[in-house]
């Protein structure tokens, strides 16, 4: 078989064909081995990878292989040597020995037919590998040495004391609370929970309770013929139409150009309709005490010209205001109300066509918060965060406190402690900027907060698209168990468990 039969690409690799003396053999450093045929499923070139924190050195990321997630590993560091730019000769063998894994060679030379007679053991030759990662070793007629790799050894030594589980679908437990605080939280009666985001550099917000998610936008919007002025159009969110709303249009105030910060917050309007606002950015979560929110008289409202808020919250002893809208309120308009006819009447014909033949079928969702760690998507249940909140010009050190806390604030009275999230994954550091936001969680019932780079949406995920991911180290596992595998959006997020990023040691450091 011939170097060109031997390769495909991740789009179209078939299962490749196997026998029992065949061996696929490759190049690492200029040095030749081989992998036995069974094992191996197929050879792809090298697709793009998400960033595993915790995971071995060895590990270079997770990739979506049409549909399931492929732990992707460098034999160059599993052999100690330097890392090299791939290039077109660079391949990944895909192979399966109780879940699939891809090994990264320099390149793939040809498939060999090879007499058990002729395999000679590893310690017979002076290996420039460690012999024991070796089953034998071939001697060519032009006097070279091809070495078989033993798979099964490599991924024992490199994944030690863990055991790379299967991928697959994994039933969550329990139900994913549309709050984002605990339903024991003494104080909850007294507070009220913001979703805030900005709209010509002023801050406003909307109950929490009428925010279904909060997702980017998308590259295009389709027009909706005779539709207010404040009606952008439509887009399809998980093949449902989704109008979309100006805010900017809506307070008559001037209109800009799309932006990378802009974002869309989807509203709940009661039976089953939902609306997009479009806003500025989003920033944060609040949890607001009832005593510094003002409501409006609807009667100052009405004659104001401000119909659509309902209190002003006065924060930071005054020095930041933030408008609370009243959804309700917004969307009561007539024309409003007819565009939103106008989309349950484009849905009805989208279904008799078979477009969204499923669409009256409701997933089974989990609702995440999604924030950023450099390049890399993760993703935390919803009701695990309390809020989001920004990261101060410069953080409290409180003399003998635990070296993971990177120091404490004072929200709303309280001392809470912050950490930051890139070290608690052993991730490079970098500068504090104006991005970077605190997601606070109960950590054994005590309120701690950790450092993200930046909070980008807060997003519906079908269970079906959830998986275990595979376990790497167990750290790892612990802490990022589970991965969203969203294949239509080319994108892997793995989701957190807020509850395993400190030990009980560590938590019992907190405490004291």
């Amino acid at each position: 078989m011939s170097f060109d039969e031997a390769v495909a690409d991740t789009e179209d690799a078939p299962d490749l064909e196997t026998n029992d003396n065949q061996f696929v053999t490759f190049s690492v450093a200029g040095e030749i081995f081989a992998a036995p045929m069974a094992p191996v499923q197929e050879i792809i070139r090298v697709p793009g990878l998400a960033q595993v924190p915790l995971a071995p050195p060895s590990l270079l990321g997770l990739a979506n292989l049409r549909g399931r997630i492929l732990p992707i590993v460098n034999l160059r560091r599993i052999f100690r040597l330097p890392d090299v730019d791939d290039t077109e000769a660079t391949r990944a063998l895909v192979i399966n020995l109780g879940t699939p894994l891809g090994f990264v060679v320099d390149r793939v030379a040809s498939v060999i037919a090879v007499d058990e007679a002729h395999i000679e053991p590893a310690t017979s030759i002076g290996a420039s590998v460690d012999a024991k990662l070796l089953t034998g070793v071939v001697k060519t007629a032009q006097n070279e040495i091809i070495m078989i790799l033993d798979f099964a050894e490599i991924i024992a030594r490199e994944f030690a004391n863990t055991a790379v589980a299967k991928t697959g679908n994994l039933p969550v437990e329990g139900e994913t609370a549309a709050v984002m605080y605990s339903e024991d939280d003494e104080d909850n009666a007294d507070e009220i929970q913001l979703v805030s985001f900005r709209v010509e550099g002023q801050e406003y917000a909307a109950d929490i309770a009428a925010v279904q998610e909060i997702v980017q936008m998308p590259d295009k919007v389709a027009a909706l013929p005779n539709a207010p002025h404040h009606v952008l159009g439509l887009m399809t969110l998980r093949e449902r139409l989704l109008p979309l709303v100006s805010l900017r249009a809506m307070l008559a105030l001037p209109e800009t150009g799309r932006q990378d910060s802009q974002r869309i917050v989807v509203l709940a309007l009661g039976e089953g309709k939902a609306v997009g606002v479009v806003a500025d950015s989003v920033d944060e979560v609040l949890r607001v005490p009832r005593e510094q929110v003002e409501v409006l008289p609807a009667i100052l409202a009405s004659q104001g010209g401000l119909d659509e808020i309902s209190a002003v919250c006065r924060l930071e002893g005054g020095k930041r205001l933030v408008s609370v809208l009243d959804t309700a309120r917004m969307f009561a308009s007539v024309d409003l109300k007819q565009a939103l006819a106008s989309v349950s009447y484009e849905e009805e014909s989208m279904s008799d066509n078979g477009e969204f033949e499923d669409h009256e079928v409701i997933e089974d969702e989990e609702q995440v918060v999604v924030f950023l760690l450099g390049s890399e998507e993760f993703g935390v249940p919803i009701a695990t965060v309390h809020e989001i909140v920004r990261v101060p010009e410069s953080l409290t050190h409180v003399p003998k406190a635990p070296d993971f806390v990177e120091g404490v604030i004072n929200l709303r009275g309280a001392v809470l402690p912050v950490i930051d999230q890139r070290r608690r994954l052993n991730l490079e550091p970098i500068e504090r900027n104006d991005r970077q936001r605190i997601m606070v969680y109960a950590l054994n019932g005590k309120r701690t907060g950790f450092i993200v780079d930046s909070v980008t949406e807060v997003l519906k995920i079908p269970r079906n698209a959830i998986e275990r991911s595979p376990k790497l180290s167990s750290d790892q596992h612990r802490i990022l168990g589970r991965v969203a595998n969203l294949e239509n959006q080319k994108r892997v997020i793995m989701l957190m468990d807020p509850d395993a990023l400190l030990s009980d040691t560590e938590l019992a450091d907190l405490d004291a």
